[in-house]
């Protein structure tokens, strides 16, 4: 309980500047933004130099992928199997198989594994879940929503752009090299701005409500996302002998809650706005009960 009440308690913040007249209506817009082009680059940049190149990179970077592979067939596979609208099959497709690894889940990896785990956390979402977004994401997007599909050019575009990946890039050109001490500093005061900022913004976005026939799609969804793929992925990993640090973040990130970003482009897309809204939210807030659980197998 230690461990999640500062984040529960900065949710509340949240959403009680949500109901309060100053703020603006898109405020978790612009604090989002700032997480985007500002905070979340300066952790990059303080984290991934300080990386030590190994084999063991490799799991953080691929796991991702087979954890899109796996839930995605999963989820789709029960979408047949339920005869399920389009809709509930695009907005089910989009979300679970993305793990809100970034946002939630680096401030997670922190609380629970240090700062030592952070570095891992980074590679898992850049390399893992924000390409998975712009690449499988965009598909299932033009599958499902009737919009025109993206080119390759755009794709390819929208990821070397991302601020969060040019700093990626900018942190392994520059891997072993010592900033000035002046400079380190205002990258750490500023990555450790993230986690405040962060919470705050999802909790102010964050919506509860659905509809009563949206229930069990909801259900599967987040039972997919939170505990069945997990738990799949930490008994493949023990069946493969595979352990050590990078192993254990990685198995942590794949029970993240589904991701903002993929609920805010299905409801944009009209893949059902409201249960796309409930996955992110409940989704958040269930996984304060199941992430301590799934640590406590993987450690």
């Amino acid at each position: 309980m230690e461990q999640t009440l500062p984040f529960l308690l900065l949710l509340a913040v949240g959403q009680i500047m949500r109901r309060l007249p100053g703020f603006p209506a898109d405020t978790d817009r612009a604090l989002n933004l700032y997480v985007i082009f500002v905070a979340l680059p300066a952790l990059v940049l303080v984290q991934v130099p300080r990386l030590v190149l190994s084999r063991e990179l490799l799991i953080p970077v691929l796991m991702p992928w087979a954890v899109v592979a796996f839930s995605g067939l999963l989820v789709w596979s029960i979408c047949r199997l339920a005869r399920w609208p389009r809709e509930i099959t695009g907005a089910l497709l989009l979300l679970v198989p993305l793990g809100n690894t970034s946002f939630l889940g680096i401030p997670m990896v922190e609380q629970f594994f240090g700062e030592s785990g952070i570095p891992y956390a980074i590679l898992y979402d850049q390399f893992g879940s924000f390409l998975a977004l712009s690449t499988y994401g965009t598909i299932i997007l033009a599958l499902y929503s009737g919009a025109e599909r993206p080119r390759p050019r755009e794709v390819i575009k929208r990821i070397v752009l991302f601020p969060p990946f040019l700093a990626l890039a900018a942190a392994l050109a520059l891997h072993g090299t010592v900033f000035p001490a002046w400079l380190l500093g205002v990258l750490e005061m500023t990555a450790r701005s993230l986690v405040p900022v962060v919470l705050v913004a999802i909790g102010f976005q964050v919506r509860l409500r659905m509809p009563a026939a949206e229930v069990l799609p909801f259900a599967a969804g987040l039972t997919v996302r939170l505990l069945v793929t997990p738990l799949v992925f930490i008994g493949l990993c023990a069946l493969a002998g595979l352990s050590g640090p990078a192993v254990q973040v990685a198995l942590f990130e794949t029970a993240m809650p589904p991701m903002v970003t993929a609920g805010a482009l299905a409801s944009i897309a009209g893949l059902k706005p409201r249960l796309s809204s409930a996955l992110v939210g409940f989704g958040i807030i269930a996984s304060f009960l199941t992430l301590p659980l799934i640590h406590h197998l993987i450690k």
